[in-house]
This record gives C-alpha cells, sequence and structure tokens, in this order.
C-alpha cells in the first residue's frame, strides 16, 4: 500500500473529531470515579470510542461520496485516493475494535457503544436529510460519549457527568445547525430538509448562534453546583471566549472561510476537555 493510500486512509479517520470522543469518555470516568480510573479502564474506553467514532465518520465519507465529488472533491474518495471497498472495510474494522474494546469494559458498556454505532449508522444512512431532528440525533449521539464513560466507570447518572453530556449535545447541535447554514447548496443537492433550507441561512445561523449563547450561560453551572472548584475556570473561561469570537465571525458577512470557524469551536472544546482532565490530574 502506497504512501498517498495510507494518508487517505487516514484522513478518513478524522482523527480531531474521533480524539475529542475519547477524550469526552476519559473525563467521564475520572469525574464518575471522583479519581483517576484504572489504565485499562482508561485506554479501552478511550479507543473504544475512539474507534466507534472513526467508523462512523468513515461511512459518512461513503455515503456522501456523489456530493462530495461537487463540495469536496480532495477528500479521499471522490479524489480517488481510497476506494470505497477499502474505506467500508476500515469501517467495519473500526467498528468491530470498538465493540469488542467495550465489551472487555462489560456488558453494559457493550450495549452502550452498539447504540452508539447503531445512531450513527442511521444518521449517516437515513437520518442526515431529516434537518433539525438529524441534527439533534448526531448531538445525542456525540454527547453520549460522555454517558458512555459514565456507564464504563460504574456510576451513569453522575450528575456532573450527565451535565456535561447535555453541554457537549448543544455544541454539537449548534455547529451542525451552523454547518448546514454554510452548506445549502450541498444539503439542496442531497435532499436535505436543513433549517438553512426551511427557514433560510440568516435564521438558521440565529438558531445556533442561540444555542451557543445557551452554552455560555450555562457554564457557570458546575461552579455554583460546586462540581467543579476555581482551578477549573480559566479553560472554561477560554472556551467560552473563542466561542463568542467564531460566532462573531461566523455572523459577520464579510468573513471568508466561514467553516474555519466551525472547525476552532470543536478544537477549542477538544483543549479544554484536555486541561480539565490535566487539571483533575494535578490535583492527583
Amino acid at each position: 500500500m502506497n504512501k498517498s493510500r495510507v494518508q487517505g486512509l487516514f484522513r478518513l479517520l478524522r482523527f480531531e473529531l474521533s480524539f475529542a470522543a475519547g477524550a469526552c469518555v476519559v473525563l467521564a470516568e475520572v469525574l464518575a470515579l471522583g479519581g483517576w480510573p484504572t489504565l485499562r479502564l482508561g485506554i479501552f474506553g478511550f479507543l473504544s470510542v475512539f474507534s466507534i467514532a472513526a467508523s462512523v465518520l468513515i461511512l459518512n465519507d461513503v455515503f456522501d461520496i456523489e456530493t462530495d465529488r461537487i463540495n469536496a472533491p480532495s477528500r479521499p474518495l471522490p479524489a480517488g485516493v481510497v476506494t470505497k471497498r477499502e474505506a467500508l472495510g476500515l469501517s467495519v474494522a473500526a467498528a468491530l475494535a470498538g465493540c469488542a474494546l467495550a465489551l472487555m469494559i462489560g456488558f453494559s458498556a457493550f450495549v452502550a457503544i452498539c447504540a452508539m454505532l447503531l445512531l450513527g449508522v442511521l444518521y449517516d444512512w437515513k437520518l442526515k436529510r431529516y434537518g433539525l431532528f438529524g441534527n439533534l440525533v448526531v448531538g445525542f449521539s456525540v454527547g453520549m460519549s460522555f454517558i458512555f464513560g459514565g456507564i464504563a466507570a460504574g456510576n451513569p447518572f453522575e450528575p456532573v457527568v450527565l451535565f456535561l453530556a447535555v453541554m457537549t449535545m448543544l455544541v454539537d447541535l449548534g455547529e451542525e445547525i451552523a454547518a448546514d447554514a454554510l452548506d445549502v447548496e450541498g444539503d439542496r443537492q442531497s435532499g436535505s430538509r436543513s433549517l438553512a433550507i426551511v427557514l433560510g441561512s440568516d435564521k438558521a445561523m440565529r438558531i445556533a448562534t442561540a444555542v451557543f449563547a445557551l452554552v455560555i450561560a450555562a457554564s457557570a453551572a458546575p461552579f455554583a453546583a460546586g462540581w467543579f472548584g476555581w482551578p477549573y475556570l480559566p479553560p472554561i473561561i477560554a472556551f467560552d471566549a473563542i466561542l463568542v469570537w467564531s460566532v462573531w465571525r461566523l455572523l459577520d458577512p464579510r468573513t471568508p472561510r466561514k467553516l474555519r470557524y466551525i472547525r476552532r469551536i470543536y478544537l477549542a472544546g477538544t483543549a479544554m476537555l484536555l486541561a480539565l482532565i490535566a487539571i483533575r490530574l494535578a490535583a492527583g
């Protein structure tokens, strides 16, 4: 297998998104346990959700290959760097690995990971065309990473874990709606009934802004509830600041290449998760 094909397969993984999903699991385990999980639990939890996220993201590229020939011709599949069969093989392998790792954690974790996989496949196959409902499904799937971490740790109903699951879902929901507002033509070609198609791009972006505003307003809740101490405040403030700046740029009609600001939101979210984990590690 040549170097370009290996690189193409790696690009299909969308590493940063899969990594963020795995980081959610580790943070959820830490919070659910009130301390650090065993090395085995941490690694298996991270890799199981990383693998499932990668599998679903690869499958999304397979289903979107015709649309991407027009909207994203440089992606590995429309560019011909990777064949459809190779992509499907990698997706299946990642799904099997994720399920096997979850089963080694426990049966409840296995059931949860299978539910996440099923939701992801349904979204890729059909639900993405159902506008807001599809956005809610993918947001719920992302929030499930925290729920999975709580299940893996044996404490799925820890309030702070449930709260972060909802917050993560809302951030992803805002990103999905904003991304749809920037790709009306792509949604129209795929037959999607996105908010941007139904209400128009401007209204869809305003709805996304309202969702992000809710996230910012709710970010004080962990401190008010006593779940987080003050050392956790700087990364959350930093994320909120980046979120405000990114949304402002998205709302400005003069801003070029707006999709990069959506990417910055989830990169900032990933950085915040890693910072929260590091703070917990420093606390011992």
